[in-house]
């Protein structure tokens, strides 16, 4: 069930994201979109017996699945919700960018659902 509580988090934190980026909000909606990648991996993780406490295990998480599908588009989408954490405390990245980041955090999240 701690699974499914990830999973639901996740979509949720993406809608948020989207919905501080219409606000003009850059910074929590990029916040929102990392949160949305990692609840998703969280969630997997939780599934299998992963460890996923902390942000070295969740990037952890992001290459076992890449190389156990041998789908390295997962390690790149994940490398794109990393960059929206960063932005957070930067705040560098223009709307247009978090934009296309969160867009790329939907297909992570569509890509890891499917995953058993």
């Amino acid at each position: 069930m701690v699974s499914q509580t990830y999973q639901e988090a996740s979509r949720r934190l993406l809608a948020q994201g989207v919905e501080e980026l219409a606000r003009g909000d850059t910074r929590q909606a990029s916040e929102k979109g990392w949160g949305a990648a990692a609840q998703m991996f969280k969630s997997i993780a939780e599934r299998r017996g992963w460890d996923h406490h902390g942000h070295r295990q969740i990037r952890a998480v992001a290459s076992r699945l890449a190389r156990e599908t041998n789908d390295l588009e997962i390690r790149r989408l994940y490398r794109v919700a990393s960059d929206l954490h960063t932005n957070f405390y930067e705040d560098i990245d223009p709307p247009d960018e978090v934009a296309a980041g969160l867009d790329d955090v939907g297909l992570l999240l569509d890509k890891l659902e499917r995953l058993p």
